[in-house]
């Protein structure tokens, strides 16, 4: 097709060419073109313009056609291009425009020109803190205009990072920091701390941090802190950042690190309460902000992880609910802020809500969770089995979890899933598995004098489990932390009441008063499902019927979940037991069985015994077993094994997958 511009249509073909590259009618066009053009006046140039319209390549609002732009392109010299290309930048920069998108298309043809470079890097700027894939984008065309690779290094890692590109992050960051005197290294250490947080390893990130210095670390001093007390390093953090001490500048961001720092150094105190409130308020500049920002961690997280140390859950799933909305710290964030979320409504008995929130989390964006939020995630997941009372499914998340634990390290901020995973350890006889990252755990408390507010339900999950694996010499320790942090922490006071009726009611010599207290207790502190568990456990070897009553009533009161099935008609043994101890209310599906019979039925199938049914469910072991007998009459099982292989059955295909 250009080959045909030839002989009298050669100045036609001069012309396609120059719109080709970027210029346009009725501007200015190349100075050659111009020359051959100037003893013919304007006249000529309508013709011209007429006789590329005539030929069907010129469209008449001024453009070329798609097929001969590409083609007039293809075949030009390299060298004709870029000349024409340098000076159609010159006529932009004789009039004072911006080339906009059109340095875009200069620099991936190939033109290196410092000026196309800057504008791109200009462009990146303003991207960097709303846009950071279209930074990143903007940085590398940059690059190929001719803009300086070292120079802008830390801004690119950046763009990568809040991305989600970590690896290339690391490649860019790694390749920078080895350098002497690398330019804005500043920026660099933030990335680099950032990425080692997502990687697990917080550790890492404080050590960059005091590699850094004091001297130079500015304005992201509040941040080194959060890196430096997340490993222990307290006398580290106070010595690079000093909470009395102005923000570096005047921008709500500086402020908003400010915040961070102080709240987090704040949770370290013996009042930690102030904290939680400078860090609610650190979280809504943020979310004001709107920067995608790669940091340590997010203003809204460590918020949440202070209300749910403090007992709090519902504020907390409110604080990630609204920063999530908000889109605090960019795509890339939003797993972590789902995953806290689904914590704080496992904490209160939500389980659906929060299974919700781990599918949220794992579509939130293109990349796959980073090994700190997939360790989350394994930990919420055995939560939730464990809560469930499924043991086939607990033990599946507890291999995942495994897994997970060897991506990640121990820091301050991953206390609560250590703890879960502690409880589930108990519960499946494998602490040998979990034992060294427990020690690394209590170190990193030791280190930080063993502050109430993250300590307190780290002792309680100790407790929990040391009341599973039934060694009272593991669980005097930590019974004796909670009980001296009681008259500092209100938590610490309703935890260390629940551990002593914990112990009363394993050892069947409780009072039905004392656990009822310490069941409401924990309902009262966030911890619905603990409270009605205590609760039901003490029912299940209460003596007196209407201490059993009373205390089902209480579990349910707390759970009330735990209670939305029935059963079918009333046997004789159980006619005269009230509906808190029978269930009644559903109906039987017509299959045979009605709901809260499958529910027994599904635990039978687990090797369930009457009791640990009936602390599953809230309901009594003699009630499980008329639901027993009553199902053993009604499909006409003969014995133990006919009745398994008759459950199976009856339960169908969905049931069965469920098993």
């Amino acid at each position: 097709m250009a080959s045909q511009l030839k002989g009298e249509n050669a100045a036609v073909r001069e012309l396609l060419l120059a719109l080709s590259v970027g210029f346009a009618l009725p501007a200015p066009l190349p100075s050659d073109l111009q020359r051959k053009l100037d003893g013919n006046g304007l006249e000529s140039i309508d013709a011209l313009v007429q006789r590329a319209e005539s030929s069907g390549l010129l469209t008449p609002d001024g453009t070329v056609v798609g097929p001969a732009q590409h083609a007039l392109l293809a075949v030009a010299p390299t060298t004709k291009v870029h000349a024409l290309q340098r000076e159609l930048v010159n006529v932009y920069a004789a009039n004072g425009q911006p080339l906009g998108d059109l340095a875009r298309e200069l620099a991936r043809s190939g033109l290196a020109d410092p000026r196309v470079a800057a504008e791109l890097e200009q462009a990146g700027d303003k991207a960097l803190e709303r846009d950071p894939g279209l930074a990143y984008q903007l940085y590398n065309e940059a690059l190929l205009a001719g803009s300086d690779d070292k120079a802008t290094a830390a801004r690119r890692a950046q763009a990568a990072a809040a991305s989600g590109d970590l690896d290339t992050a690391t490649r860019i960051v790694d390749a920078l920091l080895v350098q002497q005197d690398p330019p804005d290294v500043r920026r660099a250490v933030d990335v680099a701390a950032a990425v080692w947080a997502q990687r697990g390893m917080v550790a890492r990130g404080a050590e960059v941090y005091s590699w850094l210095g004091s001297s130079r670390v500015g304005e992201s001093a509040p941040l080194a802190a959060v890196a430096l007390v997340g490993c222990g390093d307290r006398s580290g953090a106070e010595g690079i950042f000093r909470p009395d001490a102005p923000p570096t500048s005047p921008t709500l961001l500086a402020a908003t690190f400010a915040q961070i720092g102080k709240g987090v150094l704040q949770s370290l105190a013996a009042d930690p309460h102030p904290g939680l409130q400078i860090l609610i308020h650190a979280s809504d500049m943020f979310n004001a902000a709107g920067a995608a920002l790669p940091l340590p961690e997010m203003p809204a997280v460590l918020a949440a992880l202070m209300a749910l140390h403090s007992g709090e859950p519902n504020l907390a799933e409110t604080i990630c609910r609204s920063a999530a909305a908000a889109g605090q710290g960019g795509d890339t964030a939003q797993p972590r802020l789902f995953l806290v979320q689904g914590w704080s409504a496992m904490m209160q008995g939500k389980l659906e809500d929060a299974r919700l929130a781990i599918n949220e989390a794992s579509k939130a964006n293109h990349w796959p969770l980073v090994p700190r939020d997939e360790f989350l995630c394994s930990a919420l997941e055995v939560g939730l089995a464990r809560r469930n009372g499924d043991f086939p499914e607990l033990i599946k998340a507890w291999e995942r979890a495994r897994e997970a634990m060897l991506h990640t390290a121990v820091d301050l901020y991953s206390l609560l899933p250590w703890g879960e995973l502690m409880i589930a350890a108990a519960r499946l006889r494998e602490n040998h598995r979990i034992a060294p990252y427990l020690q690394e755990a209590w170190d990193v408390l030791e280190r930080l004098g063993n502050p109430l507010l993250w300590a307190v339900p780290f002792h309680w999950s100790a407790v929990q489990a040391a009341l599973l694996n039934e060694s009272p010499a593991d669980l005097a320790p930590h019974a004796a932390a909670l009980a001296r942090a009681a008259g500092q922490s209100h938590l610490a006071a309703v935890l260390a009441a629940a551990g002593k009726a914990w112990v009363t009611v394993l050892a069947e010599r409780f009072r039905p008063d004392d656990v009822e207290a310490a069941a409401r207790g924990l309902g009262a502190v966030g911890m619905p499902w603990e409270g009605a568990r205590l609760a039901g456990h003490a029912a299940a070897r209460a003596h007196e019927r209407k201490d059993m009553v009373r205390l089902l009533s209480c579990a349910r009161d707390l759970h009330p979940q735990a209670s939305s099935s029935g059963s079918g008609a009333a046997t004789p043994e159980s006619r005269n037991a009230s509906p808190a101890e029978t269930g009644t209310g559903t109906q039987s599906d017509g299959a045979g069985l009605s709901e809260r019979e499958k529910e027994v039925a599904r635990l039978v199938l687990d090797g369930k015994t009457y009791r640990e049914i009936g602390e599953a469910i809230y309901i009594s072991p003699r009630t499980a077993e008329h639901h027993i007998a009553r199902m053993r009459r009604r499909l006409g099982a003969e014995n133990r094994s006919d009745l398994m292989a008759k459950l199976r059955l009856a339960l169908g295909p969905e049931d069965q997958a469920h098993d």
